[in-house]
Parts: structure tokens; C-alpha cells; sequence
């Protein structure tokens, strides 16, 4: 197939899908988009030139040849790429298909070997950052999957991402990210604990932060969760529900390597309380709702 570099379908616009297209767009490729909800496509071709929105992740592919898939777990992602109307019945034999969604390493090979047979590479190249790195094109990118494969898809990554990297063959791109968020999810548990022992003894914790942050005690969850933990204002930049969700993906590629993981085993805890009482779609700083008032 010749490869066409400047079209690209994109589907799934959700607090990270619609600003990484949009960069695609503001990149001058032309996107062809799809979200479940249409209205979600049509706000974005309405305020991005070069979007043209489609009716299916079929309808999508087959106007750009590559698509890339940004959608919450393994049951979605498999339904745009290979169910019905997916986007492997509009994809031509040599296109290309990335998922920057976070599944399991598994689950990515599978995709992989399904869309093998019918011609399709696959990249599994999940993404970090949060949405204010999506919005201003800043992500860190990890793929997986052949060599080939990549190069072919670097223009659209340099057009979302800041720091992209080749991690290796199939999967690793997922597994690199479900280690990072699994630390991301113990640090900031950690974190939630800090607080609330600092809270309780009447510590001045602005003081008590400053000192963190000087100290080896310093993170980036240390920059970017305690404010949101100690004012309680937790609109979602990456929702709880779904840090839990690849917690528990990390836990299951370590169970099947025979690895026991006891810090991210707590950290599950922690995160299944905070959901259980209502705040999986919240930040997942609001995983202190578990350590401050536990049941």
C-alpha cells in the first residue's frame, strides 16, 4: 500500500482523545474522526480545519489508512478495531493500526496477531501526561511493536507527544505504561496518607510541603496531586476508575509472571475504597477519600 502521512482517523475523543486530535489537526493532517457520541466528532471538526467527522471507525479508516484508537480499556478498543463496522473492515491490506489506549500486554498481542491476518501492523503505544500534556502536545509516547511500524508512525506521535520512544517488540509499549502508572498510583496513595497524618497532628501543611518538595521525599505526585488532595477540588485529569483499571492490569501481567507486586496490591485496596465510595470518576487524587475517612 503507499502510505499517505498526511490522513489519519482517530477514535475516541474522550479528556485525552479530542485534544490529541485536535494536535494532529493544528499539525495540518487531515483527521477523520469518530466517538461514540457523535456530537463529540462534530465539535471537533467544528472547531479544527482538516476534520471530517464519520459515521464508523470503518467509514474512518478507510478515508485515511491509518487509525489510531484512544478508548478506555481491552473490550472498547478491540470493538473499534475488529467488531463490527470496526476499523480492520475499512482498512486496506498494508494499512496501519495504533492504539494509544492502556491495555494489558496480552491483550495488545492479541490485537496484534488478529490484525496480522488481515495485513494490518499494530503499534500499542499508550500515552502519559494527563490532559494539559494532551492539550499542548507535550505527551510521553511508548510504543510497541515493529520498528518498521513506528517509523511509519512517528509524524503523527511528534505531533502529540514530546518524548517518544520505541520500547520495544509488541507489548512492551503497554507494559511500560502499566509499570509507570502503577508507580504513579502507590506514590500518590503514599501521598494521601502523608497528608492525612500531617492534617491530623495540626501541621501547617503548606510548610510541610515545602520541606517535601526540597527533599527525598519529593515527586511529581508531590507537584501535581497535593494541592487538588488538600482543597478537594478533584475534576478528573486522569479518573480514578481508570488508574484502578490499570493497577489491576499491572497486577495481573505480574501475577502471570509469577511476580508478587505489595505495594500495588495496597494501592488496589486503596483505589477500590475510594471507588467504592463514589469517586471513580473523580481525579484519582481522590483516592485520600479512602485514607481520610476510612470505613
Amino acid at each position: 500500500m503507499s502510505e499517505t502521512p498526511t490522513r489519519v482517523a482517530f477514535l475516541g475523543l474522550g479528556i485525552m482523545g479530542a485534544p490529541m486530535a485536535a494536535n494532529l489537526a493544528r499539525a495540518g493532517f487531515e483527521v477523520t474522526a469518530w466517538n461514540r457520541t457523535a456530537e463529540k466528532a462534530e465539535a471537533l471538526a467544528a472547531g479544527h480545519e482538516g476534520v471530517t467527522v464519520a459515521a464508523s471507525p470503518a467509514e474512518a479508516a478507510a478515508a485515511a489508512g491509518t487509525v489510531i484508537s484512544m478508548v478506555p480499556d481491552t473490550p472498547e478498543v478491540e470493538a473499534v478495531l475488529l467488531g463490527h463496522d470496526g476499523a480492520a473492515e475499512g482498512l486496506p491490506e498494508g494499512g496501519l493500526a495504533i492504539d494509544m489506549s492502556t491495555i494489558a500486554p496480552t491483550a495488545s498481542r492479541s490485537i496484534a496477531d488478529r490484525l496480522a491476518e488481515k495485513g494490518i501492523a499494530f503499534l500499542d503505544a499508550p500515552v502519559t501526561g494527563s490532559s494539559p500534556k494532551a492539550e499542548d502536545g507535550t505527551l510521553t509516547i511508548m510504543a510497541g511493536g515493529p520498528q518498521s511500524a513506528f517509523e511509519r508512525a512517528r509524524p503523527f506521535f511528534d505531533a502529540m507527544g514530546q518524548l517518544v520512544v520505541h520500547a520495544g517488540p509488541q507489548g512492551h509499549g503497554s507494559m511500560v505504561k502499566l509499570i509507570n502508572n502503577t508507580l504513579a498510583a502507590v506514590n500518590a496513595a503514599a501521598l494521601a496518607e502523608g497528608l492525612t497524618l500531617a492534617r491530623a497532628a495540626g501541621l501547617d501543611t503548606d510548610r510541610a510541603l515545602e520541606v517535601v518538595a526540597s527533599g527525598s521525599g519529593n515527586s511529581a505526585m508531590v507537584a501535581l496531586k497535593a494541592e487538588p488532595m488538600l482543597s478537594g477540588d478533584l475534576e478528573p485529569l486522569f479518573k480514578l476508575e481508570h488508574m484502578l483499571k490499570d493497577v489491576r492490569h499491572c497486577l495481573a501481567e505480574a501475577e502471570g509472571l509469577g511476580i508478587g507486586l505489595r505495594l500495588a496490591e495496597s494501592a488496589e485496596r486503596l483505589y477500590t475504597e475510594a471507588g467504592e465510595k463514589g469517586l471513580g470518576g473523580r481525579d484519582f487524587a481522590a483516592v485520600i477519600g479512602a485514607v481520610d475517612r476510612p470505613d
